[in-house]
Formats: C-alpha cells, sequence, structure tokens
C-alpha cells in the first residue's frame, strides 16, 4: 500500500546504484503458469484419490470424492440460480462440513464467493451484504432469520441447494483469471474493503511455495481461522490442493487454547498456521501439559512476530520439528509475500520480527515517499508488485488507483 505520510528527504541513489539495489531485492524472480482453476484441480484429487478422507469436523467425515460430488451437486443448482463467472455469491454458515461444500460449490459454478462469517457482528454482516452486491446468498436455515438479509436479496439454503440429483462436474467458462473470492479487510484504517482476488493468485502461490515445503497427502491441516480472515485461504486450499485433510476446528475450541492443542493432538495435525497472539497462549499449553504434536510446520502470519517470545516453545521442542517460519503478507497480496525459517539463533538477534526474503514470483522495493530505493540501512516503505497482487478494492476505483500503483 502507498505510503501514509512522505518519508523525510533520503541520500540520492545514482543510476547504477539505483539498479543495483532493485537487482539486490529481486534476485528470485520467477514465473509460475497457471492452466486450471482451484475446484479444477480439486476435482483431479478427487479421481485420484477418492477414498482419501478430505474433511473432518467433530466425528464427521468426507471422503474426496464425497466432498467432489456433494458439491457438484449445489453447484448445478447454483448455476440454475444464475451463477457463473465473477458474479458473487454470500456464503454465511456454521464452522462445518458444509463450509467447505458450500465454498468449494461457488467456484465449482463459477462464481466467487464473499464469506459472512455468522459470528461477525450484525452491523459489519450488513454492510459487507450492502457494499459487496452479492447475487445470491447461501446460508443454513438455522442461521437465515439471524442474518440481517435485505428483503430484495435471493436467499439459497445449502440443504436444499445440494438435493438435486446430479453430481456430475459442471462445466462453465471460469477460467483462472476470474474471481475465486472477495475477502473484506479488517478495517483497521477506514471501512472494511472487499478484495478481489483471483483463481490464478491462490494457485500460484502454492506453485511458488512448494520448495520450502513440500505439502502432500500426509499432511493434515487445521481450519483455524475464520473462513473470512484470508489466512484461511492458505489453510483450506494448502489441504485440497495436495490431497491431504483439513480439519475444521469447531468455534469454541478455536477460544480454548488448552482444547485446541488436545484436538491437534489427537487429530495428528502436521501443518499448523497461526497468528502470533494465538500461538503465545497455544505455546503455553503445549509447554506446560502432556499431549504428543505430529507438527512438522508452524506458519506465522497476521501479525507482527516477536521471535524472542518463542524461547519456551524453541527449549522444549527445539527448532528442527516442527521448523517455525515466519511469513508476511496482506489480503492484497494473497496471503504471504516472505518466507523466514526461524531457528533459536534468532533469539539472540537484533531484528524482533525477520520477515526473509520473498515469493520468487513476487517483487519488492524499500521506497521513499517519491517511489525511489531507499540506500540500504535507511528506512521506507515496502512496496509488492507482480503475481500476487489482487485485482483492486471492489467498487473502489479511486481508492484502487491509490494503493494499487504502477511500477515505476
Amino acid at each position: 500500500e502507498a505510503p501514509q505520510q512522505r518519508i523525510a528527504a533520503l541520500p540520492m541513489l545514482d543510476a547504477d546504484e539505483h539498479q543495483a539495489t532493485i537487482d539486490d531485492w529481486n534476485q528470485t524472480v520467477a514465473d509460475y503458469p497457471v492452466e486450471h482453476c482451484l475446484h479444477q484441480r480439486i476435482a483431479q484429487r478427487a479421481r485420484a484419490s477418492a477414498t482419501a478422507v478430505a474433511v473432518t469436523c467433530g466425528a464427521q467425515q468426507l471422503t474426496y470424492a464425497q466432498l467432489n460430488g456433494r458439491a457438484n451437486a449445489l453447484a448445478h443448482t447454483l448455476i440454475a440460480r444464475g451463477v457463473g463467472p465473477d458474479v458473487l455469491v454470500g456464503l454465511a454458515v456454521e464452522r462445518s462440513l458444509e463450509m467447505v461444500i458450500g465454498l468449494l460449490a461457488i467456484l465449482k459454478a463459477g462464481g466467487a464467493y464473499v464469506p459472512l462469517d455468522p459470528a461477525y457482528p450484525r452491523e459489519r454482516l450488513a454492510y459487507m451484504i450492502e457494499d459487496s452486491g452479492i447475487a445470491l446468498l447461501l446460508t443454513q436455515p438455522a442461521l437465515h432469520g439471524q442474518l440481517p438479509v435485505p428483503a430484495d436479496l435471493p436467499v439459497l439454503l445449502l440443504e436444499e441447494g445440494a438435493q438435486t440429483l446430479r453430481e456430475d462436474d459442471p462445466q462453465t467458462t471460469v477460467t483462472p483469471d476470474n474471481l475465486a473470492y472477495v475477502i473484506y479487510t479488517s478495517g483497521s484504517t477506514g471501512k472494511p474493503k472487499g478484495t478481489l482476488l483471483p483463481h490464478r493468485n491462490v494457485l500460484r502461490l502454492f506453485a511458488a511455495t512448494d520448495r520450502w515445503f513440500n505439502f502432500g497427502p500426509q499432511d493434515v491441516w487445521s481450519l483455524f481461522h475464520s473462513y473470512g480472515f484470508d489466512f484461511s485461504v492458505w489453510e483450506i486450499f494448502g489441504a485440497l490442493l495436495y490431497g491431504g485433510r483439513l480439519l475444521v476446528v469447531p468455534h469454541e475450541i478455536s477460544r480454548s487454547p488448552r482444547e485446541f492443542y488436545q484436538l491437534l493432538c489427537a487429530e495428528g495435525v502436521t501443518v499448523l498456521n497461526q497468528t502470533p497472539s494465538a500461538f503465545k497462549a497455544l505455546m503455553h499449553v503445549a509447554c506446560s501439559g502432556p499431549g504428543k504434536q505430529a507438527l512438522r510446520q508452524v506458519i506465522f502470519g497476521g501479525e507482527a512476530l516477536d521471535v524472542k517470545s518463542l524461547r519456551p516453545w524453541f527449549e522444549r521442542f527445539g527448532d528442527r520439528a516442527p521448523q517455525l517460519v515466519n511469513m508476511y503478507g496482506i489480503t492484497e497480496t494473497t496471503v504471504h509475500v516472505t518466507y523466514r525459517p526461524l531457528s533459536m539463533a534468532d533469539l539472540e538477534r537484533e531484528a524482533s520480527s525477520p520477515i526473509g526474503e520473498p515469493i520468487a514470483d513476487l517483487s519488492w522495493y524499500l521506497l521513499d515517499g517519491d517511489l525511489n530505493p531507499v540506500p540500504k540501512g535507511c528506512v521506507g516503505e515496502l512496496y509488492v508488485g507482480r503475481a500476487g497482487l489482487a485485482r483492486g478494492y471492489l467498487k473502489r476505483g479511486e481508492l484502487t488507483a491509490t494503493r494499487f500503483v504502477p511500477d515505476p
């Protein structure tokens, strides 16, 4: 995003220094072609691993074949209701298997999901429904009467929409450049803004980070975060694109560090994604109580990380199994921008929140108020470019123009 205020005057770089600075910051630039959409990749998984468990929630579970079939059935109904490429569909569903089915069905119909977490305040939900201009609301009977639904907004109850007998993959004209979702920012710097993200952005994110993580069918991911928070995009599709298992964490358990730790131990979770503040409470439980965890990756995002706060974890579990990773990013850059594995040696370094290196298909620059690179060791604003950028903000052309600026 553009600087909120001008940075004090800095020494000017000559032409050679200018180019050297840019080159030094962007040594790993690569491209990752995307040929399919998210739902098409998941359908491929369903054909290859039909009986593998895709999603669990409490005592319930769905195999990949069951998830794909139920999402297809709902998708056919959505198509009949006018959903197609770049059509926005609101999704207001409790954390459940049905939440994953509904989300996937919207994509299969060619549409883009707008997450409307029923746990959000009523005023926020009303604003998001009105501002997004969703063409249809997909929800559950128990929630329908509680939501601030305008009288003229079409509503489809998920259970009714899934009653069709058709479970074949719908054929649509959607492409990787069509929207997959519109997630609203927190609103901490003004009114929440709907951010437009296409399929391509998410798929290239996983392709570009695969060399670091080697995710696969053996992994169990926890869906800990609200599906209205963009960290959930990484959790949901990280599991399903690789043939892993997605563990949907009930809302009440996500609020209890002790119960959540017991759950991730019992379910053998291998990939855990956490904001630093949530992990701090979980770490206290893990370091002081029983329970054998199977984690191989703990990935931080969403907030600045105080590495020194991780000392109890490193002293209890070491710094290799699991590997702790700090990833900086924002909704507008498709979840993540950088990668930085952490170790005990970081406890002695001055940098409080090291963010590491950029994902290979992104460019990044540290610039002054006039968009000139700042000399090494000087303070500037971080600008991110290339493959991960959102399409912009929904219905906010002027704001999009000020935040998504041409690369000089």
